[in-house]
């Protein structure tokens, strides 16, 4: 049995948008139980947390730092055949004020540390989706602001340098998927679909050599 790791926040999680963080999809609306059910002989391991970002540590909620968490994750689950991890959003958030460019660097160091148990080619990493004009609103998510917006866009481009630097698999969920207009953040139950579609064809490339 081979197993994989999708790493990533509340778009991993399943939050149906506009529940704040409370709901989630069931399994078979998740992009990751739908990529777990055209799997045979693969396990697919659920690690997605709302509000989990690359390196910034969340003053509001604990334990939201993916670089911290990793390295735990990756040894209680190892052997691994493969890890796909969509991080970025909340990277986007004010309170942080970082650039693509910055949170492009807190992507790298995660990926050290997966390549420390999984190489380079066995890696998928996923920029996210963009986030919508409105979300910083009241009703929406205020830790966001239109500068945030802006942000998400350019993730794409400096994502997909570090994957052809790197030599780790590219997808740009963004390419395929767009928030729902509930929160103007995360996925509806659309493009949980599109996604699970987009990253299974990513992910055939690689087991079926593992």
């Amino acid at each position: 049995m081979k197993s994989v790791l999708a790493f990533g926040d509340s778009n991993t999680w399943g939050l149906v948008p506009g529940t704040g963080s409370r709901v989630r999809y069931p399994e078979n609306v998740r992009w990751t139980g739908l990529l777990q059910s055209r799997l045979n002989d693969t396990r697919v391991i659920e690690e997605g947390l709302c509000g989990r970002t690359t390196v910034f540590e969340d003053e509001l909620r604990a334990g939201r730092k993916g670089l911290s968490l990793l390295p735990v994750i990756l040894e209680s689950h190892a052997p691994l055949d493969a890890v796909i991890i969509m991080l970025g959003t909340n990277d986007c958030k004010s309170v942080y004020g970082a650039s693509a460019h910055t949170i492009g660097k807190g992507i790298e160091l995660c990926l050290d540390e997966i390549e420390k148990t999984v190489p380079a080619e066995k890696i998928i990493l996923v920029s996210p989706i963009h986030l919508g004009d409105e979300v910083w609103r009241p009703d929406k998510d205020p830790e966001f602001d239109k500068d945030s917006i802006e942000v998400s866009h350019e993730l794409r481009e400096v994502y997909s340098g570090i994957a052809e630097k790197r030599g780790v698999r590219f997808l740009a969920a963004s390419d395929i998927a767009s928030p729902d207009k509930k929160d103007d953040e995360h996925l509806n139950e659309e493009g949980h679909k599109a996604l699970s579609e987009a990253i299974y064809g990513k992910l055939t490339e690689i087991i079926k050599t593992s």
